[in-house]
């Protein structure tokens, strides 16, 4: 092998080492700064390929998925001054890259560690304001809200991470708090229950004086219908009988007669005292 070979494969050896030195890749799922002499100088650099001084400058990749911080049981007094044992955890992510690597150097055990605290702290002044009951079952949420706001302001400019979520694993109440409880909570089912029923009856009678009243009205205008529909009725027959008595007068009286005497004897054991010389008996005189 000649000299000139040699050196350009010890040029060649020196390029290839430089380049892989001045080449790096970001992921999509990373954070990275770019440090020169432990000093920032790029923050929160982009996914893909980046170019880098080789040999002074030095590449830190964090991750940059949301990760969970378990808190373990922790005691806690509510208002009435009851104790609680309660397990909670939090979800958190990297969102200010150069601050997470200032508070923590980069390591995310650190950064839970001094987490907690805050989760804890945040958590013990909730619960202080609260009685069992409304931890439990009343504002379970709301709590939750306000210790969210809380742990993630504070995360955010002490160690450069954002708080997604923070929620209570697990509470364990001691026997007497348990039984106070679920009394209270059983007290507020009854009452609940009540108050259904209350206006399951306040419905049902609604509908009922509902009803009558539609029954009321559709009988008087039925009997609105009827009497019209009698008046009618009584007008035609009149009429009829108007008309009748000027066809034939003699016809209709005689009719009229024989009418008066179905009626008048309609009876099993009807009496009458009546002059026979009367107009009442003209046309049976008439008949002998």
């Amino acid at each position: 092998m000649t000299g000139s070979r040699l050196f350009l494969l010890i040029v060649a050896f020196l390029g290839f080492i430089v380049a892989s030195n001045s080449l790096y890749t970001v992921k999509e799922s990373e954070r990275a700064v770019l440090l020169r002499f432990r000093e920032v100088v790029q923050n929160d650099l982009q996914p893909g390929l980046h170019f880098k001084v080789p040999f002074i400058d030095q590449v830190l990749r964090f991750d940059g998925r949301v990760q969970s911080a378990y808190i373990l049981e922790g005691d806690y007094l509510t208002l009435e001054k009851k104790l609680l044992l309660v397990d909670s955890y939090a979800m958190w992510k990297v969102s200010d890259v150069e601050q997470f690597y200032t508070a923590t150097r980069g390591l995310a055990a650190r950064a839970i560690e001094r987490l907690v605290p805050r989760v804890n702290e945040a958590l013990r002044n909730e619960f202080g304001k609260r009685t069992v009951y409304e931890v439990v079952a009343g504002e379970r949420d709301e709590l939750m809200v306000h210790v969210l706001e809380q742990v993630n302001q504070a995360a955010q400019e002490e160690l450069g991470i954002e708080i997604l979520d923070i929620r209570v694993k697990k509470i364990d109440l001691p026997q007497t708090v348990s039984e106070d409880v679920y009394k209270r909570m059983r007290a507020e089912r009854a009452r609940d229950a009540r108050e259904h029923r209350s206006q399951g009856r306040e419905i049902a009678e609604g509908i009922r004086a509902d009803a009558e009243r539609q029954q009321r009205i559709i009988l008087a205008e039925a009997y609105k219908q009827a009497q019209k529909i009698r008046g009618e009725g009584d007008a035609t027959a009149a009429t009829i009988y108007a008309e009748s008595y000027q066809q034939d007068p003699e016809f209709f009286r005689f009719y009229r007669s024989l009418e008066g005497y179905r009626k008048s004897f309609s009876g099993q054991h009807n009496l009458m005292v009546v002059d026979p010389n009367g107009d009442f008996f003209n046309y049976i005189d008439a008949m002998k």
